[in-house]
This record gives structure tokens, C-alpha cells and sequence, in this order.
């Protein structure tokens, strides 16, 4: 499996430079904390940056990346698979071992090499849809870590004909990190595959005018894939037979990328199969969707089911930051803890927290939005391998990331919309942290008085119960049990 951008000296010198950089995302600097000299606090407690008063906006594209990093083996969904087949009628297949789709044996060695050992649940039933003859056009409802873009690179290289040297699998990712991930799974599954080559269509591989490009599968975005197909006619799109589309929710969240997407789909030959892959289906992605799957089999995930019942909520009312985190150390006192996830709204708070427990001694990591995706994943990596015992973060952690010693969620602060009303799905997928996998948890939530109408909005949503803690009473403190 040859992995080239072009021909020439230039060509391997570019696809060492890509290898290095990606090598950087795949293998972030071990002592990374996520803080940074210049957020050590003034004397009088604040800090000079007004924008730490900002919230983390969560950036899917970087999400999707993150989640990828850190998810070294599957991760096995809890949800359940529907499937709706264009045909009602046909039979419907699934597998439960990979000798059953009847692959080519260095195929088959490379899926062993990667340390797949059984399809997951999703694989089951999309690669028989995915390697079915004559082609079948797919959309599929996958998370990260669930298997999905080995599924479909297993498709792209069970297509390809190693005898005809012109492109004939087209991936398009929603940006260049993206792009090189699914790459990756690419030179690893094919690693026995070794007349079959990959080249990137992404920023900064320029290709000269008039080459002729001989690689099978090209991987890359939207915008350079265009250039590539309709000004420099570099890919010939009337040869496609397999066209994937992965991250269309991110996909449709990027400017532009929609209506580049729907461009490239149209100069598609008929016969062409097309793969459409995305973790969310809200109305837009839906719709996006049936404009550029025509006839399309469809497996959807039935939605989580995230529930409050297993985890006990607490409340401390504070005046003030010095207030709770007082209270938070109280309770840290008096609580065997596992690990912790401590959520604040704004970066100010988070880095004063971190600061002051990091000063208090407590082990003690800060993840929030100004970090690269492999500084996120280093931080998360560690406090995995419990290396810290507590990661303070902001909304960028809400979701996804799944740590099974988490035993107890802090809300430092409440999540709130802008129209300063409570985040009830924030606050979900927060204390989802916790409780997971089947254990108990608990909660506290770090509020001001005036604060505490909104989280009896949040009790009264959830039909829940959230009692009342004081903080100054070790004894009741002692009480509680997961």
C-alpha cells in the first residue's frame, strides 16, 4: 500500500512533511496540563484577558478529530440499529465474523493486522449492504469509535481494480485533519494491498498542471477536490465507482461545503455507489442527505437514552467563586473520590480553578477550547491512565468522552443558553459523565442564590430531585454513598 500525493522526489519529500504533521496529531507531547504560564492569575485573583470571559464554542469538526484520537479500540454502541432498505422486500444480511463477506485474503489480513477481531454492531449490517453486488448506496448513522470509517474504507478497497491506474474512490472529509485520519485507515488496512495507492486532495499539495494521476483512492475536501475535478482536471469523476462522504453533519456546519459536496455528486456516474455517513441526523443533515444519496439504503441509531436516575444531585448555595471553592474542597475532604470532572462556563473560571487546586496540590488537568485537538487528546489520554485525578473543563467536554472511574460531576458553574435559561441538554450530557456503564454517581452543582430558580428549572425538566447540601457539615458530607 503505497501512500503518495505525486510522482517525484517532490512528491515523497511533501509526503514526508504531511507524515510528520500528522504524526504530531496522533502522538501529542506527553506533559501537556493544558495550562499555560501567562493564565497564572494576578494577585487580586483576576486575570487580564477579556476574552476568558467567553464561553467554549464546540467545534464539531474538532470534536469528530478528538473523539477519533482518543478511541484506540471500538467502542461498542448501546444503541439499536434500524435499518430501512430501499427494497422492503430483498432480504436483509448481516455478519457476525469478516470471512462471511468473503473478502480478498490481504484484505482480510489487513482488517486481522488492525486488531479487528469481529465486525461491530453497525459493521454487521452495513458491509453486506456496503460489498453487495450489484452496488447499493448507503446512509449510516455511526459515532466515532464505532467502527464506521474502517467499514467504509473496507468498501472503497474491495472496489478498486489494481490493474487500471486512474482515481476510483473518492472520500471527502470536512477538513484536512479529517482527511489524513481516514487516510491512515486506509495504508493500514491495505498494507497487503500493495498495488492499491492513496492521495490526499488537501491544502497544500499542489499539483502540477497536466499530471497524470495514477492513484486509486483519493481522499480529501470538498473545496480542493473541486479545484482538482472541474480547473485542473486532475480526476476524471465519470470513473468513480465508489463516492463517500464522511462527517456530513460537519460537513453541512462549514460554509460552503454543502453546495461543493452536491457539485462533485452530480458529475457522478449513475452506477457510481455512494456512502453518506454522519453522527448526528437533525433535520438539515436529513435533508442534506436525500439531495445526494439517490435511493438510498438507511441505518439509523435509536437515540441515547441518557438518564438522571442512577445519579444523585446535590446543590451548594455560594456567594462567590472563593465561596465554592471552598465548598468543593469540603467535599473533596470528605468523599472517596475516584476521578472528577469539574465543568465551569467560561475559560476565567476553569484556569482560576485549576490554579487554585494545582496551588492546593490536587492533580489537576484543564481542558478547554484554545488547545489543539492532540494537546485535548494528551490531557484526556492522562487523566485516562489516571494521571490526574481531576479534569476541569469547559463545554468542550460535555459530550463523547467516556471515562468508566469517573464517579462524581461537578458543576462549577450552571450551563445556561444566552438568553441566560438553563442548558437542559448541556446539563445531561454533563452529568452523564458520571453514572455511566451502569455504576452510580454524583452530582454537585456550585450555584449562587440567584442562580438557584434556574436549577429548580432544571429539577422540575428532568423530574428529578436535587437536595440541598451544606457544606460546613462534614458529618452529612460523610453520608453520602454512590
Amino acid at each position: 500500500m503505497a501512500s503518495l500525493l505525486w510522482g517525484g522526489d517532490a512528491g515523497a519529500a511533501e509526503s514526508e512533511r504531511l507524515n510528520s504533521h500528522f504524526s504530531n496529531l496522533i502522538h501529542p507531547r506527553k506533559n501537556l496540563r493544558g495550562i499555560k504560564s501567562s493564565t497564572v492569575p494576578n494577585i487580586d485573583g483576576s486575570i487580564n484577558n477579556t476574552e476568558e470571559d467567553d464561553e467554549d464554542v464546540v467545534d464539531l469538526a474538532a470534536n469528530s478529530l478528538l473523539n477519533k484520537l482518543i478511541r484506540q479500540s471500538l467502542v461498542e454502541s448501546s444503541h439499536r440499529v434500524e435499518v430501512l432498505q430501499k427494497d422492503p422486500s430483498s432480504p436483509l444480511y448481516s455478519v457476525k465474523t469478516f470471512e462471511e463477506l468473503r473478502l480478498k485474503e490481504e484484505l482480510l489480513k489487513g482488517i486481522y493486522a488492525m486488531g479487528f477481531n469481529r465486525p461491530s454492531k453497525i459493521q454487521e449490517m452495513a458491509l453486506p449492504m456496503m460489498l453487495a453486488h450489484p452496488p447499493q448506496n448507503l446512509i449510516a448513522q455511526s459515532q466515532s469509535g464505532t467502527g464506521k470509517t474502517a467499514a467504509f474504507v473496507l468498501a472503497m478497497l474491495s472496489r478498486v481494480n489494481t490493474l487500471e491506474l486512474f482515481p476510483q474512490c473518492l472520500c471527502l472529509a470536512p477538513t484536512y485533519e479529517l482527511a489524513l485520519q481516514t487516510g491512515r485507515v486506509v495504508e493500514r488496512m491495505g498494507k497487503f494491498c500493495v498495488d492499491v495507492q492513496v492521495m490526499y486532495a488537501i491544502r497544500g499539495n499542489r499539483i502540477p498542471r497536466g499530471t497524470d494521476v495514477t492513484k486509486q483512492i483519493i481522499i480529501g475536501t470538498p473545496g480542493t477536490v473541486l479545484d482538482w475535478c472541474f480547473k485542473r482536471k486532475l480526476i476524471d469523476l465519470t470513473k468513480i465507482r465508489v463516492f463517500v462522504l464522511d462527517e456530513a453533519d460537519v460537513m453541512i456546519d462549514t460554509q460552503g461545503f454543502s453546495d461543493q459536496s452536491i457539485r462533485i455528486q452530480r458529475a457522478l456516474p449513475s452506477e457510481c455507489q455512494m456512502l453518506l455517513f454522519s453522527a448526528t441526523f437533525e433535520d438539515s443533515v436529513w435533508q442534506f442527505a436525500e439531495r445526494i444519496i439517490p435511493d438510498p439504503n438507511v441505518i439509523k441509531l435509536r437515540k441515547e437514552e441518557l438518564t438522571l436516575n442512577n445519579i444523585r444531585q446535590y446543590y451548594v448555595l455560594c456567594e462567590s467563586r472563593k465561596d465554592k471553592y471552598q465548598a468543593l474542597c469540603n467535599i473533596y475532604g470528605g468523599i472517596t473520590i475516584g476521578q472528577a470532572i469539574i465543568f465551569c462556563q467560561t475559560r476565567r473560571n476553569a484556569k482560576w480553578l485549576t490554579v487554585e487546586m494545582m496551588q492546593d496540590g490536587h492533580q489537576v488537568s484543564l481542558l478547554s477550547g484554545e488547545l489543539t485537538v492532540d494537546q485535548r487528546a494528551s490531557i484526556i489520554q492522562r487523566f485516562r491512565d489516571g494521571k490526574e485525578k481531576v479534569l476541569i473543563t469547559t463545554n468542550v467536554c460535555a459530550r463523547g468522552i467516556d471515562v468508566k472511574q469517573v464517579t462524581i460531576v461537578v458543576n462549577f458553574d450552571l450551563p445556561v443558553n444566552q438568553a441566560e435559561e438553563p442548558d437542559y441538554e448541556t446539563y445531561l450530557h454533563r452529568i452523564g459523565r458520571t453514572g455511566r456503564f451502569g455504576k452510580k454517581g454524583l452530582a454537585f452543582n456550585m450555584i449562587e442564590v440567584d442562580k438557584l430558580p434556574l436549577l429548580m428549572k432544571i429539577q422540575d425538566h428532568f423530574n428529578s430531585s436535587i437536595k440541598q447540601l451544606d457544606p460546613e457539615d462534614m458529618d452529612e458530607i460523610e453520608k453520602i454513598e454512590y
